[in-house]
């Protein structure tokens, strides 16, 4: 497999811009997508978080995707959706998108949810909206986005257009820490009708370092699945 790296600078921004003085923080994850569209070269692309393990079936059905799928009248993408309660971690809470698609399996809502723990009761899971004060309960079997993403070329123009206007309306006001996020310029694709997401269905467990008490589980959980034949013994 060729390998190609793009690196997301600070200074790769629209033309008239600058960088507020004293910035540190990247722009967002939108603007990390951006950052390699000189690399995606015209061809349909996968998006996923690089310290998070997705699962075998995830990619067969999303390489399935987008090898027999092009954009027509709006343009065609997918996302792998989990569900919740395969993608808790047992040290504490974590953010997730809480998915909702329609009766032909199309994504019509993300919400970001940004304090989601696992729980006893009959839901299996809650969030909170006020820091922990108080919790809702949310299913366990909820589709949540664990931003792995399917699109066609198409999207890289859009996140061009998207930046340009982060920087004239979402700069100025936090210069320091304003970020544009991916799944808000999918969302508003969607909302704008440009754009569909098709929802694939994983029923691979989900498993991350979010904690450094995580660790200890994902290496058990990487031998489980050498140790079944998913993977060879020496991965790397």
């Amino acid at each position: 497999m060729e390998v190609e790296f793009a690196f997301q600078e600070l200074t790769d921004i629209p033309e008239g811009c600058k960088v507020p003085e004293g910035r540190e923080k990247p722009w967002g994850t939108a603007h990390a997508v951006y950052a390699a569209r000189n690399a995606v070269k015209g061809a349909p692309f996968a998006v996923i978080n690089a310290d998070d393990y997705y699962g075998v079936e995830a990619f067969e059905k999303l390489y399935q995707f987008l090898s027999t799928t092009q954009d027509d009248d709006k343009y065609r993408y997918a996302m792998v959706g989990y569900r919740l309660g395969n993608t808790l971690t047992e040290n504490g809470s974590v953010s997730r998108g809480l998915c909702s698609a329609d009766e032909n399996g199309f994504l019509t809502d993300i919400v970001e949810r940004t304090k989601i723990i696992r729980t006893n009761d009959e839901a299996g899971a809650a969030y909170s909206e006020d820091g922990g004060e108080t919790y809702i309960p949310v299913s366990e079997n909820t589709t949540v986005s664990m931003n792995f993403w399917g699109f066609t070329p198409s999207l890289l123009e859009e996140l061009g257009s998207a930046i340009a206007e982060f920087f004239e309306t979402k700069v100025p006001d936090n210069p320091l820490k304003a970020e544009c996020y991916l799944p808000m310029e999918v969302d508003r694709l969607l909302k704008n009708g440009k754009a569909t997401v098709n929802v694939l269905t994983s029923n691979d467990k989900w498993f991350g370092v979010t904690y450094k008490e995580d660790k200890p589980y994902v290496q058990a959980s990487v031998q489980a699945l050498k140790d079944a034949g998913v993977y060879p013994e020496k991965l790397w």
